[in-house]
């Protein structure tokens, strides 16, 4: 029996595979990661003092790059003082895969320290309401429209044009004048997620509503089916499957947004909750936050790919 090649164009490899690839795919990133920080002569090039020795200004605990520390060790050798001594480690912006784990679980467990920083939970909380909010109201106009103008030229050429030039605007330039429009609460974060997502989402909906066969259109027109009809029963149903699917990858699109339009208005999400972090240094929480954001994103993504093939069942049919 010959076993299937790993490298067929355009051939779908072995369930199996495919599931071992996809596990390496994240685990070579974390194994990159623990090389880099649990094997010394890879890189560190700072050293954490263990040791002051006769250095005046060195701390135990304290960073300083190798060749500082080398340079002092050298000159106190050189007057017959104490030597200090410090092990390898890497700067305080790149923290180990363990300090990374475990501020994921105590951002969850540890009160805040200052009294204007909010729980982690309570800032992803924010996040997902401005990302839901903003999604929901992009598709409420967008899906119709790109509905619309897939199926009728005349609504095409209406609004397209302008679509086309407006989605090279980039959404972060309307952020003052959604904070000045708006207010500085929720209201302009949910703003710059609809304008970086309503503009892609009706080109991306009426290319996808162009995709469905012509000959279902004229049949249907030549049974009598009228301009609703026409929608309701034939084009929508033609589509659905890959609208969801456009859904979905639009949803991820959303998140890309989410930080550009958390640095306006309020201090509130998870944007805050990194810049909190990150000011005071606490690189692991601004790591885990990061982390957090993408299982966020994958798990909805997991989620709604799951449901997409209970909801449409055949189309798991046509794929097998």
């Amino acid at each position: 029996m010959t076993s299937q090649p790993w490298f067929a164009a355009r051939r779908e490899l072995a369930p199996n595979r495919r599931l071992t690839l996809a596990i390496m795919s994240f685990v070579l990133p974390l194994l990159v990661w623990c090389l880099v920080s649990y094997v010394p002569f890879i890189w560190h090039p700072m050293v954490e003092v263990s040791d002051p020795g006769a250095v005046s200004y060195f701390k135990p605990g304290m960073l300083v790059e190798r060749e500082v520390f080398d340079r002092e060790r050298e000159k106190v050798r050189g007057e017959g003082a104490a030597l200090p001594a410090g092990e390898p480690a890497n700067p305080v912006y790149l923290p180990a895969p363990h300090q990374v784990a475990r501020a994921m679980f105590t951002a969850f467990t540890t009160e805040p320290q200052r009294r204007n920083e909010k729980w982690l939970h309570e800032s992803l909380g924010d996040s997902i309401t401005v990302i839901a909010l903003g999604f929901l109201i992009s598709s409420l106009i967008g899906v119709p429209l790109g509905i619309l103008a897939g199926t009728y030229d005349a609504v095409s050429r209406l609004n397209e044009p302008f679509i086309e030039f407006f989605r090279y605007l980039p959404a972060p330039a309307f952020g003052a004048l959604a904070v000045a429009v708006l207010g500085i609460h929720e209201a302009p974060k949910i703003a710059i997620i609809f304008i970086g997502t309503f503009f892609q989402q009706v080109l991306v909906v009426s290319n996808t509503t162009r995709k469905i066969d012509p000959s279902l259109l004229e049949a249907a027109m030549t049974l009598g089916a009228k301009r609703l009809n026409l929608l309701f029963r034939v084009v929508i149903p033609g589509i659905i499957t890959d609208l969801y699917k456009d859904l979905r990858i639009l949803l991820g699109w959303a998140w890309t947004y989410l930080i550009v339009a958390e640095m306006i208005g309020t201090s509130s999400g998870i944007t805050w909750f990194i810049t909190q972090q990150a000011r005071y240094k606490n690189f692991e929480n601004v790591y885990a936050a990061i982390i957090m954001i993408g299982i966020i994103g994958l798990s909805t993504d997991l989620v709604l790919a799951w449901l997409g093939r209970r909801i449409f069942p055949w189309q798991r049919a046509s794929a097998a």
